[in-house]
């Protein structure tokens, strides 16, 4: 089969040959007409700074599918969010979500006293599906359905902060600073758990390890005379906001000669779905036109199959960029800024007051190494952002370069060539951004979108021996089949994108 995009290939003379097909006048090589002729991957090398997106989905992530209407699954590992919020405590069993005294004295968390504390937690146990940074829409409350903790076993053992510094009640947004932060912390091992009386919660009878220095309050998520969830944990950092109210597991003990612990519950999988969408193309031409000589395009024929493929190319762009997952008469496939504003991390980006620092305080709520890394994610820009991280950063060549604001943690150190597609290396303390120009994202509140490639797809219809990604449909309408005295070619597309793991993808505006 000839190379569809070498223009070389188009020919002026008319032909008879049994093998190329009959033709008339000025036409293109293409074989039989009404052959289809399908090109996959081949249609991703046509003005690829133009699409890039598209050009790196197509050739790092494509899983054909067999089915329009497709299923995956999703996988998180549990071992690293065995954490909990105290939510109730008190020297016997409280059997209630919250309570509204986070108080508690030495003398009851003396080193071998019996205490007993109500935990829950805010993500769904079923999938792990926990929050995700400046998503209130969707935000999982502590206690909410699905959530109560399922991890604890007799025999581990819990750390739950505590402050010593607090008065009115227990660490909360309103007193967030560093004078009411956590400053201590009680070590707990688990010797009873009890997941029947409260559906959400999970309450645990400890032995009391590690004591307190003096009367302090346990730094849980319970804010003091606060409903549990009247706190929006959302748009709140991990690091900063979170972790020092969180109780995590950290480790066991038994004693010599004991026997094996019980298990914990893992129940890391969840489900989604995606569909697939049909791009059309046509190409059409009179046979008269095609066979007059024209001034600077002697072969108009081979100039309109040029421009269609780049045309059904960019259009398939703008839909993984921008589509919504819809079924109507029409069925459409979700595009990466629906599904990242919907479910991913949501960051701010002026570029006239966004600086370094805020930048980096966005990345490591993005790359936490527990959940996301950079290796597998491409910064999809546009331009008026390009510019910015590249005066943001300076840069490093051969020598160094050095601009009135450059530091070496952030830092442009070069470019590199993803797949034909041209990337920008920032250096980060998170490792390296590669950075694309992406100009569909011109002229929206885009400013940036952070896509990591190993947890999106693109899922073509492939079943039953038929390949229905990028083809072409040559002589659906010809004077031999219709008699209508003109040509037209298809070019068609079914495939939709697959989206995996919000917590792993980014969008700036």
């Amino acid at each position: 089969m000839s190379d569809i995009f070498n223009l070389s290939n188009y020919s002026d003379q008319a032909s008879s040959n049994v093998t190329t097909g009959l033709r008339h006048g000025p036409s293109k090589d293409t074989g039989d007409l009404r052959r289809k002729f399908n090109f996959g991957d081949r249609v991703s090398e046509l003005m690829i700074m133009q699409d890039p997106f598209f050009r790196l989905v197509s050739m790092t992530a494509k899983k054909p599918t067999d089915d329009p209407a497709f299923k995956y699954t999703e996988k998180r590992p549990s071992w690293h969010k065995r954490y909990a919020y105290v939510t109730n405590h008190g020297t016997s069993a409280v059997a209630t979500l919250g309570g509204t005294e986070a108080s508690v004295t030495a003398a009851n968390l003396t080193a071998g006293n019996t205490y007993y504390f109500t935990m829950a937690t805010d993500y769904i146990a079923e999938g792990n599906k926990a929050n995700v940074f400046g998503q209130s829409n969707n935000e999982i409350s502590v206690g909410d359905a699905g959530t109560q903790p399922q991890f604890y076993i007799e025999g581990q053992v819990i750390k739950i902060p505590v402050s010593s510094s607090v008065t009115a009640g227990s660490w909360d947004e309103s007193s967030a600073d560093e004078a009411t932060k956590p400053n201590d912390y009680v070590l707990a091992k688990i010797t009873g758990v009890d997941t029947s009386s409260v559906s959400t919660c999970t309450i645990l009878k400890t032995e009391i390890v590690k004591t307190m220095a003096a009367n302090s309050e346990l730094s849980s998520y319970v804010a003091y005379n606060n409903a549990i969830d009247g706190i929006d944990i959302s748009g709140k950092s991990v690091a900063e906001y979170l972790e020092p109210r969180r109780s995590y597991v950290v480790g066991t003990a038994f004693a010599e000669g004991s026997g094996y612990p019980e298990t914990w519950k893992d129940q890391p999988y969840s489900t989604g779905y995606g569909q697939t969408q049909i791009w059309k193309t046509a190409m059409a031409m009179t046979n008269t036109a095609r066979a007059t000589q024209l001034k600077y395009e002697p072969n108009e024929w081979a100039r309109i199959w040029k421009e269609k493929l780049v045309e059904h190319k960019w259009d398939i762009e703008q839909s993984l960029l921008f589509g919504k997952q819809y079924s109507g008469a029409e069925n459409y496939t979700q595009g990466a800024a629906d599904f990242i504003a919907t479910y991913g991390n949501a960051f701010n980006l002026n570029v006239n007051t966004k600086t370094q620092d805020d930048f980096l305080d966005d990345l490591s709520n993005l790359l936490d190494p527990r959940y996301n890394n950079s290796m597998s994610t491409v910064f999809f820009c546009s331009t008026a952002v390009y510019n910015w991280l590249h005066k943001l950063g300076g840069y490093f060549s051969n020598n160094l370069e050095i601009s009135s604001n450059l530091r070496s943690d952030f830092a442009v150190s070069g470019k590199k060539n993803l797949l034909g597609v041209d990337a920008t290396t920032i250096s980060t303390v998170y490792g390296d951004m590669n950075v694309v120009r992406n100009i569909h994202l011109d002229g929206t509140n885009i400013k940036i979108m952070g896509i990591n490639m190993k947890y999106c797809g693109y899922r073509p219809l492939v079943g039953n021996g038929l390949n229905r990604d990028t083809s072409v449909y040559v002589g659906v309408q010809t004077l031999e089949n219709s008699g209508v005295d003109r040509r037209v070619d298809l070019i068609l597309t079914e495939a939709g994108m697959e989206w995996q793991m919000p917590e792993c993808h980014a969008i700036w505006t």
